[in-house]
């Protein structure tokens, strides 16, 4: 890979503060949606199926009685949900 090669005219140049998608490091991508997306993965606590909500990096974050419930949590904190079986 050369790393002096000029960048051509109608490529864009990536933000000052975010990384280039190529050189991004584990930390970094690890990051990615942790602020945008939420996990809903059904559970058991006590005997009574439920649905956990965790952070895209996998941080426990509620417990939900209702899959719907689970949603609503997340969507009224403007992140998207997704479901894992």
């Amino acid at each position: 890979m050369n790393t002096n090669a000029t960048t051509p005219a109608n490529a864009t140049a990536a933000a000052p503060d975010s990384p280039e998608i190529r050189h991004i490091s584990a930390s970094q991508l690890a990051q990615l949606g942790v602020s945008q997306i939420a996990y809903i993965k059904p559970v058991v606590m006590n005997g009574t199926p439920a649905y956990a909500i965790h952070a895209a990096d996998g941080t426990p974050m509620a417990v939900a009685a209702e899959r719907e419930l689970a949603i609503a949590a997340i969507r009224q904190h403007d992140m998207t949900a997704l479901l894992v079986h």
